[in-house]
């Protein structure tokens, strides 16, 4: 990023709307200031301006604002006009003040100017996106927390316990003669457990982020006529899929986002399993498989009727299992409980966990959400979630293997220097989260991500 340079771009949303705001950042805001508005507004006060062309003639009338660096979103000085919201008039605004030696910005590349200054941390940064993203009131309130610097407190604190851990057993180093059994020391103990803990919590609280901003896709999948698309119709609430008594009506892949409690769930409805000659069902299951393969988990749907009148349910037939890959989880769902007499029913102990239940009458969906959400580990929309992203969780899990480490070797041996290094490496994959260790690739990906303007 060059600071030196100014930078211009439109916050407001594309198209026609009654408010339009172009916002400018950068060192020649005092000089262009006066040059589009006839003056320099006064600092934080709101004032009714003509937007002028080149010549002096009025563009365009609207609301100025200038925030003089440092007390500003980027920390450098910064010009928000408030004008017309058409895209002739935006465009003449922005014309004049490219005139004026601004350029165009990169996505969020305002945002990154408000990091680089010490404005907010990354993970601010990451939760401005994920506010303006947000797909539900969960996952908003779980953004503001971490916009708010909630989560960078949190990372924070954990890593001052950290640190108390290492000025502590750093003074074994320091005094090898002291009598001071350090292995057996209770607080020591007591400190690495308080360690332990705060990794716990706030790994809890950032994989509910995580699940909040990502959903989990759950993916549909059986033999033809087992009421795959009558239990994404039920799951929905309306009727988006057509259901008939012709194998192989669903030939393609059909989506749905539901929110259980606040989870999103990615429901993917596909065609029916099963070797067939028609070259467009053939595509069909072809793309039912490839959804299966990138599933969060498979609902495997079986008809409870023809399964109760062949072969017990834990003698299912290999065959029809054969398109799952390893390794992604299944539940097993018996479907059409209505033609059998039986009850709704929730084996989680089973493996793979079953659930009996009737898409058509309702009977057994509270079992099934219920299910979905425990698989996934979520607690509920009030769990205190903070906006978390996968780079964020594979720190944490970096930061506290590192702190395993070092207890390990507590436990085992009086090799305190490398005690002192796997704690100091356990920092260092927090400090990524916050930001204080990062790559410029990195930074390029995350503001990247950023609309325009923003």
């Amino acid at each position: 990023m060059n600071s030196a340079d100014t930078i211009v771009a439109i916050a407001s949303a594309p198209g026609r709307g009654a408010v339009g705001i172009i916002r400018v950042s950068g060192p020649k805001v005092p000089q262009i200031a006066p040059a589009i508005l006839g003056s320099l507004p006064l600092p934080r006060h709101a004032r009714l301006s003509s937007f002028l062309d080149a010549r002096g003639k009025s563009v365009d009338e609207g609301v100025a604002l200038y925030f003089p660096a440092p007390a500003s979103y980027t920390g450098e000085h910064v010009l928000e006009l408030q004008g017309h919201g058409g895209n002739v008039v935006l465009d003449l605004v922005i014309q004049r003040l490219l005139e004026l030696g601004c350029r165009m910005a990169r996505p969020g590349e305002f945002s990154e100017r408000a990091f680089l200054n010490g404005k907010i941390d990354i993970a601010q940064a990451e939760a401005i996106a994920d506010l303006i993203g947000a797909g539900s009131v969960a996952a908003a309130r779980a953004a503001v927390r971490s916009l708010q610097g909630e989560f960078s407190a949190r990372v924070a604190e954990l890593k001052t316990q950290i640190t108390g851990v290492r000025v502590y057993v750093e003074a074994a180093i320091d005094f090898p003669d002291e009598e001071i059994d350090f292995l057996s020391d209770r607080s020591l103990q007591e400190r690495l457990s308080a360690v332990f803990k705060g990794f716990e919590t706030l790994n809890q609280a950032a994989r509910q982020g995580t699940l909040l901003r990502e959903g989990l896709t759950v993916v549909i999948a059986g033999l033809p006529n087992a009421g795959k698309s009558s239990l994404l119709n039920a799951l929905a609430g309306e009727d988006a899929a057509i259901v008939t008594d012709v194998p192989g009506t669903t030939r393609d892949v059909l989506r749905r986002q539901l929110h259980l409690d606040g989870l999103p769930i990615n429901l993917v409805d596909t065609a029916g399993l099963r070797t067939v000659a028609d070259v467009v069902e053939a595509e069909g299951v072809r793309r039912a498989r490839q959804e299966i393969a990138r599933a969060d988990r498979v609902l495997y749907i079986l008809d409870a009727a023809t399964a109760a009148a062949g072969p017990g349910a834990a003698e299912l037939r290999e065959a029809e299992f054969e398109a799952l890959p390893a390794g992604v989880p299944v539940t097993l769902v018996f479907n059409k409980i209505d033609l059998t007499g039986a009850l709704p029913r929730m084996d989680e102990a089973a493996v793979p966990p079953r659930v009996f239940l009737s898409a058509l009458t309702g009977a057994g969906l509270p079992l099934l959400r219920t299910h979905l959400k425990v698989s996934a580990g979520y607690l509920d929309s009030d769990s205190g979630a903070l906006a978390a992203r996968r780079r964020h969780l594979d720190a944490l899990a970096r930061a506290r293997q590192h702190v395993q480490s070092a207890a390990a070797i507590l436990n085992s041996t009086r090799a305190f220097e490398l005690f002192a290094e796997d704690l100091r490496l356990g920092q260092h994959a927090l400090g990524e989260i916050t930001g204080e260790f990062t790559s410029e690739d990195l930074l390029g990906e995350i503001f990247g991500s950023f609309c325009i303007g923003k």
